[in-house]
């Protein structure tokens, strides 16, 4: 040791008076006798580091094939898309003049049997002969474009899910509005299905001139028209900038109201979704870290804690404070550095192996490609919480002095490290949020979740010292295994502060999600409002309402009808400035990307409320006025007065704000986020939107009567049964909770680590405890009990603060954010009571099986 503190000549030194490479040389000369008691502190950073690495490196791999296949999944080098009307010859002529054109129509209807007994919702996709530019449509049966190419004979290409529901097979005939298809073909995919809005039925392909014949392209009728572009590219030629082209388009075709993708970026919703599931995800994989980080920092204290000897000797021979924590800093960033190695190894592995057994199924085929970004962004995330972890107990032991190391662990002493390490720790703490808030999408989203990860910390934080400090001042109880599992609870280095720290996180992530998921499941299925609509009609024609209601008050007595016009519009410019000039946080931005459904009215729509400003009078003739919805106004910083610019059926129409509603969307009814003035759009072609609310107790089978009824009276009519949409979405949101409780479980399983962690360091003290308690005449079975009451209480008290503080999140979040009622689940409650003392008496059984097992004079002799 003396030579550790001697000037090493012609070296640089470092403040700590030793050379950087005598200090190095000493750290690693240390580490020589391998890694014991850093092993949980490698997991932890190796959990959390993976499972970053893992989320970039399949994002990369999604995003990379999107991008590099766009051209298939666009349809085209580029697409042109708006609603209700087709291209006019200019604008044909405008496209075919600039490459390959490819039309294609979608909208929703019904397909139903010869008898008309049976019917199902469908995505109806007409196309022409030159469909698709790019890639091709695979089917079972006849070649596709003969499937649906002829006209004598229509033909069409289905979904087997159409088969299955109509009871059809290919050669069967399906009836359409008013023509009847044979089914050449089943549908087994198609290559632009991503680049499509989301369907609500299976896919139905037909020519387009099969489609004019069905008779449900009608004006205003709700068709969306698209025409994919290929842009001319002779051999050998450098492929042109589709963006500068579509810049062009943009100005060229501004009146026509066209919504414009390339093949850059052929979805820009699939797009946003993939950035905000990586985002959900990272934030996971930190809070996995950062859980971890309570093992990380117990390793270092247990790590200090082995070397107090050691520590003292260099102290006694002139070793400096700093240099001590030098040496203990760089066998850290050692260990550091091997934890985020073998995570980057394990988080760029995975999405091979998973990319192999699972990547047939998504709808993108994924391209694994390296990212140093991503790698950088991970390995930046394990640093900074391996330090934020580590320098707090690394500068406490720095100040220790010499006879304090060499006295026994029941009388420590708690110093705070000097205020240069506070500092830098503090400037740590800063760094990773800012970092957080810099990687993330949306800031708000990012400060809130690092804000309930220091409420999560500090709670469970002063839970730990309140249980250690009552530990230590209650009675002690007659019964001795009780008395024993408290004085444990209150003992100096037990395992009560690491327990409850880790395990209560872990868990309250896991209640939150849960919880979350009843609301919603709750509020999706049986709290539907008392008044809510039976069913949804679409494309009612305006001229024939009044015959449809008859029919159905025929059908339904007691039914109650309610219509309003239907129309679809794209925000183009709002206070003078262009749409896309706007940038919205997540939560508004839908309001921009694409269509949005329009309606006029003379009077206020049922379900919403005026909060500010004058409904126009009945029959007013004045400036095209409108309504806006109030919380979107308020993210588009518009008010009463602003001038609003909306593209419908491809004409630009101004209209003046004159009123702000507040909506009841939960309702059901029908209501839109912008509300025009009847002589604004009354003379546009439309057809008409309305719903129907059955008189309560009204039997399935007279439902289904109804909805035949309306279809053979009415075939261009598509009837959406509420309940039936409810139900699947659900079935879509439970997949997506069973993927959200999984990756959750991550941060319980950094949690499990740090449980071992604290049992490890536990583990001296309790074998001399437990050697001690067998020389006074304690059996094993009295030691397991006390122990298993003390992992009892340990998982009783983290299980249940961790349902109320994620009970708590969780209210947060659905009344809040979601805006729905909020649900309480026994389950989720039992699952948490579960898990937790699964874990703790797994563990535990583990920890004290060892104790048991330890021999009294081989553990007095070492002691």
């Amino acid at each position: 040791m003396t030579a550790a503190a001697e000037p090493y000549i012609g070296q640089p030194r470092t403040r700590t008076g030793l050379s950087a490479t005598r200090l190095f040389s000493i750290a690693l000369r240390d580490l020589r006798s391998g890694f014991g008691g850093f092993y949980i502190f490698m997991a932890c950073v190796a959990l959390g580091v993976a499972v970053i690495a893992t989320v970039g490196a399949l994002s990369d791999a999604l995003r990379t094939g999107f991008e590099r296949q766009g051209e298939v999944l666009l349809g085209g080098d580029l697409t042109f898309a708006r609603m209700h009307t087709r291209a006019t010859d200019a604008e044909r002529n405008w496209l075919a003049g600039n490459g390959t054109v490819s039309e294609a129509a979608t909208l929703r209807t019904m397909a139903r049997s010869l008898d008309g007994e049976q019917q199902a919702l469908i995505e109806i996709k007409g196309v022409d002969a030159a469909y698709p530019l790019a890639g091709q449509v695979v089917v079972k049966g006849a070649p596709f474009h003969e499937a649906i190419g002829s006209s004598d004979s229509p033909g069409v290409v289905a979904d087997p899910i159409l088969l299955s529901q109509l009871g059809l097979a290919i050669g069967d005939k399906v009836r359409i509005g008013q023509v009847d298809f044979t089914v050449r073909a089943e549908l087994e995919s198609e290559p632009d299905s991503v680049a499509d809005r989301l369907t609500y039925g299976p896919r139905v392909f037909i020519s387009t001139a099969n489609l004019e014949k069905t008779g449900l392209i009608q004006p205003g009728a709700l068709v969306r028209w698209r025409y994919a572009l290929k842009r001319p590219n002779p051999e050998g030629a450098v492929p042109e900038d589709v963006g500068a082209f579509r810049d062009m388009a943009k100005r060229e075709l501004e009146p026509s109201g066209f919504l414009i993708a390339d093949r850059r970026n052929p979805s820009p919703q699939v797009s946003r979704t993939l950035d905000r599931l990586r985002q959900f995800l990272t934030f996971l994989g930190l809070a996995a870290l950062l859980v971890g980080g309570v093992g990380i920092a117990s390793a270092v204290a247990t790590f200090i804690d082995r070397r107090r000897d050691v520590i003292a000797t260099m102290k006694t021979v002139g070793a400096t404070s700093r240099t001590v924590l030098w040496i203990f800093l760089v066998q850290v960033l050692v260990i550091t550095i091997i934890g985020v190695a073998v995570g980057l190894v394990v988080g760029l592995t995975a999405p091979r192996v998973l990319i192999a057994a699972y990547g047939n199924q998504l709808p993108i085929q994924t391209e694994y490609t390296f990212s140093p970004l991503s790698a950088f962004i991970s390995a930046t995330y394990g640093i900074l919480v391996a330090l934020l972890f580590t320098l707090w107990p690394l500068g406490r032991a720095e100040l220790i002095k010499p006879s304090v190391l060499f006295r026994d662990e029941v009388a420590p002493e708690r110093v705070w490290p000097r205020k240069p390490i506070i500092a830098l720790t503090a400037a740590i703490a800063a760094a990773l949020l800012g970092f957080v808030v810099m990687m993330s999408e949306s800031t708000r989203i990012a400060l809130y979740f690092c804000g309930a990860l220091v409420l999560v910390f500090a709670v469970f934080t002063a839970l730990g010292h309140a249980v250690t400090w009552t530990a230590r001042c209650v009675p002690r109880p007659k019964w001795p295994e009780l008395a024993l599992a408290i004085g444990n609870l209150g003992a100096p280095g037990g395992l009560t502060r690491s327990v409850v720290i880790s395990l209560g996180a872990g868990l309250s992530l896991l209640v939150a999600v849960a919880l979350a998921d009843a609301s919603l499941t709750q509020e999706l299925t049986s709290r539907l409002p008392e008044k809510a609509p039976s069913h949804f009609l679409l494309d009612v024609p305006k001229g024939e309402a009044a015959a449809l209601v008859s029919i159905i008050e025929r059908e339904a007595p007691g039914a109650h009808v309610v219509e309003a016009p239907m129309l679809r519009g794209r925000l183009v410019e709002m206070r003078g400035r262009k749409a896309e000039d706007f940038k919205l946080p997540p939560e508004a931005q839908w309001v921009l990307n694409g269509d949005r459904g329009l309606t006029y009215s003379d009077t206020l729509p049922e379900g919403s409320t005026l909060v500010e400003g004058d409904w126009w009078p009945v029959g007013y003739s004045g400036e095209p006025l409108v309504s806006f919805e109030r919380d979107l106004a308020g993210h588009l910083s518009l008010a009463i007065g602003d001038m609003v610019t909306v593209n419908v059926l491809g004409r630009n129409v101004t209209a003046r704000i004159a009123n702000l509603r507040e909506v009841k969307w939960e309702s059901l009814a029908l209501n839109f986020v912008m509300v025009f003035s009847a002589n604004t759009l009354q003379s546009a072609p439309h057809n008409l939107l309305a719903t129907v609310s059955l008189p309560e107790g009204t039997p399935i089978a007279a439902e289904a009567q109804l909805g035949r009824a309306i279809g053979k009276a009415f075939p261009s009519v598509t009837v959406i049964r509420v309940r039936d949409a409810l139900e699947a979405a659900t079935a879509i949101l439970s997949k997506v909770m069973v993927a959200v409780r999984a990756a959750g479980t991550v941060t319980l399983l950094a949690g499990a680590l740090v449980l071992a962690g604290a049992l490890a360091t536990a583990q001296r003290r309790r074998i001399l405890d437990a050697v001690v308690l067998k020389v006074l005449g304690a059996t094993r079975r009295r030691i397991l009990t006390a122990h298993l009451v003390e992992y009892l209480l340990l998982a009783a008290i983290s299980a249940l603060f961790a349902v109320g503080l994620g009970a708590f999140a969780a209210w947060i979040a659905v009344t809040e954010i979601m805006k729905i009622p909020f649900s309480f689940s026994l389950e989720a409650v039992a699952m948490a009571l579960g898990v937790s003392i699964g874990l703790v008496l797994l563990f535990g059984a583990f920890g004290t099986w060892s104790v048991l097992r330890a021999k009294p004079a081989q553990a007095l002799r070492t002691a």
